[in-house]
């Protein structure tokens, strides 16, 4: 895992600073040479090391799907940070076994931090992090990644309400805030819309240092397209102000 951190990183950091061009895919979100020459890097790492085990990785599809052992690769988490200059952007790892999530990892190479988590555990460039306890509602710090994709896809009027109540609420998203989450800067971390490359390596990272992550509804996370993460004691309140009865 921390070879295809680095091998992904060194084409990040080539483009990095540069304007590159975009290209639009087919449901219009942006995508870069750097996106997919990481890929490939990663892949190419993998299939030379390990021939048996599979891969999906968002710009390239699937290999060898029927294998025990997965690789699911997000080449750049937050390419429209990355294209806009920021620094809040990172590359996804997990591995996988019969579609369990059991190695994640965020690395984020303009910050030089990289995230590793198994479920137990979760380190910090390889300390360990936690989630902090203590906070409610009131004092909580409530990050998303888009809030104009809440008000398409999910109830907006009941996120809102939940953003009102909260001590802060920022945009700071993609994988960025799911690492703010896990070293104790951030309580809960919403997601209305992802696809799986989008999730795997969050889910071992989050456990790992101690919070809960579901789908919106509070539901396994792996049979949806959405992710709410919290410190178990926040959670369930999370999870009823997003959902309200009808």
């Amino acid at each position: 895992m921390h070879r295809l951190a680095d091998v992904s990183a060194d084409v990040i950091r080539r483009y990095d600073h540069h304007r590159i061009p975009v290209v639009r895919k087919t449901d219009d979100s942006p995508v870069t040479a750097a996106d997919r020459e990481a890929e490939t890097a990663m892949r190419d790492v993998i299939m030379d090391r390990h021939p048996d085990h599979g891969i999906l990785g968002e710009e390239f599809g699937t290999h060898q799907e029927d294998a025990t052992l997965r690789w699911v690769l997000d080449p750049i988490d937050g390419t429209k940070s990355f294209i806009s200059g920021t620094p809040l952007f990172g590359t996804l790892i997990a591995l996988c076994a019969d579609g369990e999530p059991l190695l994640g990892c965020i690395n984020m190479p303009r910050l030089q931090q990289r995230f590793v988590g198994d479920g137990h555990s979760t380190t910090r460039n390889g300390a360990p992090v936690r989630m902090r306890t203590g906070r409610g509602i009131r004092d909580a710090t409530v990050l998303v990644t888009d809030h104009v994709d809440v008000w398409k896809h999910r109830n907006g009027q009941a996120f809102d309400r939940l953003a009102a109540a909260a001590g802060i609420f920022r945009s700071w998203g993609d994988c960025y805030g799911y690492t703010l989450l896990v070293s104790g800067y951030a309580d809960i971390m919403t997601d209305p819309l992802l696809s799986p490359w989008d999730m795997h390596a969050l889910i071992p990272i989050v456990r790992g240092a101690g919070g809960m992550i579901t789908s919106w509804e509070g539901d396994d996370p792996l049979s949806s397209n959405s992710l709410v993460a919290a410190h178990p004691a926040l959670h369930a309140r999370v999870i009823a102000m997003l959902n309200p009865p009808r």
